[in-house]
């Protein structure tokens, strides 16, 4: 069997695309953007985990107590860059996920530049990451924007 569609299709119903903020007042913008693409699953399906861990050869399996699921995860902009979003490009994905993908692209191709370093580039990080999961987040996307206007 070949893995590469099946980990594109497990992703796509169970995969994240997240670009997460936190304040950090020593950095020149105030502000940690972090990065992440994750799979989560079920303890009894973790063996799906160790296999899309041992194909892509980074990141790391965690639980998570928010949710008591197992999942794999990948943070490093590296990874993320040279690993993780070739798959997606070759093996793309088909449903709505497709969209913060592209976003996520963008704002990892923005990072890997260090473009985050720069105010007004951050804020377009801000915009785009906002677009991706319209879940709860830890900050309002208007109170991250009035950090870096200061």
């Amino acid at each position: 069997m070949d893995i590469k569609p099946y980990i594109t299709g497990l992703a796509e119903g169970e995969g994240c695309f997240c670009v997460s903020f936190n304040l950090r007042s020593k950095l020149n913008t105030g502000i940690e953007v972090r990065p992440s693409f994750s799979i989560s699953q079920n303890q009894r399906n973790i063996k799906l985990l160790q296999l899309v861990y041992d194909y892509f050869r980074c990141g790391s399996i965690r639980y998570s107590k928010k949710d008591r699921t197992y999942k794999f995860e990948v943070r490093r902009i590296d990874d993320l860059v040279k690993i993780v979003i070739p798959h997606f490009e070759t093996y793309p994905l088909h449903g709505i996920k497709q969209n913060d993908f592209l976003n996520f692209v963008e704002i990892c191709k923005m990072m890997k530049a260090n473009l985050h370093r720069n105010k007004v580039e951050l804020a377009k990080i801000i915009n785009l990451a906002y677009q991706i999961n319209n879940g709860k987040r830890k900050y309002q996307k208007e109170k991250l924007l009035k950090c870096i206007a200061r």
